[in-house]
């Protein structure tokens, strides 16, 4: 039997509402009641439907031809998985850049596209990267205290925003989905190691970073973005032991793949001096890459700065300051968060030497914009009188409009004519644009082709690669002998092999066989497989009567499954 409960003396009186007069929190207008079903299958649904048409893009001729066509021999064996840790990315020894998990996706998938014939399933893996990398995103949301819905909608914008398709429809843009993966989960580790300070998600947290290292060198910033999280966002204390900790397991990781990473490639020759002189320049990106997550409507499959407008960015910070100004329930220590984050992940953007590329590529901003998502969710776009359910059609309206951005944007990645038309259109001022596209248009429009050629020329004299194609398009005028110095200044500055192929033409207008010879025994080392390079090769070894390397160049070429001419077997007894 229980006991009544009576009032004391002196006790104040408390009143209990009764129950049935209670607010009931699934009342429709309640603000707090609305809340998507099943985000994770809404959100994955999402990237399907926006990305899907991409499937059908074939190559664009900027770098996924390297990886996919010129790489098939190294893609073809599985061995050479470990081999691209002791490695770099387009040389093996000459190459500052370092990325050996992106070349053993290309390993895998090439698995998957029946070596390299079915491009459709470098696009597929390409979209799942994505998927995969908003799944985390806004688990990691979660964990960083985020309401449900305003992370979802925050997830459901890095979905579709058009700034960002070029991470997913550009097969190479898949370093960057794959260095969200990685970099997304160690944060979201760290995140859980902080609050549980359980060792199995320090371990994680450890294997994470490590897997963000060996993707992409901006990786380097993931630590410190932590901090800032873990510091600004979860109220962490930045020196108690469980911190002191995570540095120590961090400061061990960069250690690891900064040694793994020494041993594989070079030290580049660019200079301290060099990066700081192309840094100062490149600040005002901030401005330009700004704009484009505000207002993404020029953009650009090969932006470069010049030709890039700033109202966009200027007119994006005014609104942000605004939104910000607005909100009654800012956190300016969360604001200041979110913009640190956007800046660490920026900077290696900035970084780049203009000696290695001058490009604003828009694939850069794949992680510096979950730092404007973080800004956005303490601003009045989410802290204002709306309704949750108000807030949310509101949201999907705007998805919808990115996403048709979307997928206008992701026709320009449909085929290597379409990609750099639209490279040179948004980028005038961009030599290497204009050459790219002046040689795709060589056998249907050469005097339109040549126009483009003598313009890029114009632009930039020592564009990689211009100088052959201008030696090139003089051969083809029939200006052999004037091709010569084009062709020798490209092979003494790039050392680019297809030169030698054309100059071997140059020695025989000079009636130079021997010099010929020469030039095509150069090329053939680098493409063994190409038939008019040995046939001419064989013939010159006839015309000059070198009967040995005649019969040794013939078992070669048979060696690489090239048909050697029944007349040429029958000279030489073979």
């Amino acid at each position: 039997m229980s006991k009544i409960k009576t009032q004391q003396p002196g006790q104040k009186t408390s009143f209990q509402e009764p129950a049935a007069k209670r607010p009931s929190p699934s009342i429709a207008g309640n603000k707090e009641a609305f809340r998507v079903p099943y985000p994770f299958l809404w959100l994955a649904l999402t990237v399907l439907v926006v990305y899907f048409p991409s499937l059908s893009n074939g190559l664009t001729e900027l770098d996924d031809t390297i990886f996919i066509r010129d790489f098939h021999d190294y893609n073809e064996h599985l061995g050479n998985l470990f081999t691209s840790f002791h490695r770099g990315l387009f040389d093996a020894t000459k190459d500052p850049y370092y990325r050996p998990l992106f070349m053993d996706s290309m390993i895998l998938n090439n698995l998957i596209g029946e070596y390299g014939n079915n491009i459709g399933s470098y696009h597929a893996v390409n979209i799942l990267l994505h998927m995969g990398s908003v799944l985390i995103l806004f688990k990691l949301f979660l964990k960083l205290d985020i309401k449900e819905l305003h992370a979802f909608i925050l997830c459901l914008l890095f979905a579709v925003h058009p700034v960002l398709s070029q991470a997913v429809s550009w097969i190479p843009g898949r370093n960057d989905t794959m260095l969200a993966i990685f970099t997304f989960s160690f944060l979201s580790f760290s995140v859980d190691y902080a609050k549980s300070e359980h060792k199995a998600s320090l371990l994680f947290s450890a294997l994470f970073l490590l897997l963000a290292f060996f993707t992409k060198e901006t990786a380097v910033f993931a630590a410190p973005v932590a901090f800032v999280l873990l510091v600004f966002f979860i109220d962490k204390k930045w020196n108690n032991k469980s911190s002191l900790i995570q540095y120590g397991v961090w400061t061990a990781c960069f250690a690891t793949w900064f040694l793994v990473r020494a041993s594989a490639t070079p030290q580049t020759n660019i200079s301290f001096t060099q990066v700081i002189h192309d840094f100062i320049p490149r600040v005002p990106l901030i401005a330009q890459y700004i704009g484009k997550v505000f207002f993404p409507f020029n953009l650009s499959v090969f932006p470069i700065q010049q030709d890039t407008v700033y109202y966009y960015g200027f007119a994006a910070i005014i609104l942000l300051v605004v939104i910000i100004i607005l909100s009654k329930k800012a956190s300016i220590k969360k604001i200041l968060g979110g913009f640190a984050v956007f800046l660490l992940f920026l900077l290696p953007a900035l970084f780049v030497p203009g000696k290695l590329n001058e490009q604003s590529f828009e694939h850069r901003l794949y992680l510096p914009v979950i730092g404007i998502l973080l800004v956005l969710s303490q601003t009045s776009v989410f802290n204002n009188k709306l309704k949750e359910v108000q807030l949310f059609f509101c949201a999907i309206a705007v998805c919808l409009l990115f996403a048709a951005i979307n997928y206008q944007h992701q026709k320009s990645f449909e085929d290597p004519l379409t990609f750099w038309t639209k490279a040179a259109e948004s980028s005038p001022h961009s030599a290497f644009a204009n050459m790219m596209l002046a040689a795709r248009l060589d056998k249907d429009d050469f005097g339109k082709s040549c126009s483009l050629f003598q313009k890029a020329y114009q632009l930039n004299p020592d564009e990689k690669y211009l100088n052959f194609y201008y030696g090139l398009m003089l051969q083809k005028k029939d200006s052999v002998l004037a091709s010569e110095k084009y062709l020798l200044k490209e092979k003494n500055t790039s050392g680019y092999y297809e030169c030698d192929f054309y100059l071997a033409r140059v020695a025989m207008e000079k009636k130079d066989l021997n010099g010929a010879i020469a030039c095509l025994e150069a090329y053939v080392k680098k493409d063994t497989k190409n038939g008019p390079a040995n046939n001419n090769l064989l013939l010159l070894y006839h015309d000059t009567q070198q009967t040995d390397k005649a019969r040794n160049h013939i078992k070669e070429m048979q060696k690489n499954g090239l048909l050697v001419p029944k007349e040429m077997l029958q000279l030489f007894g073979m």
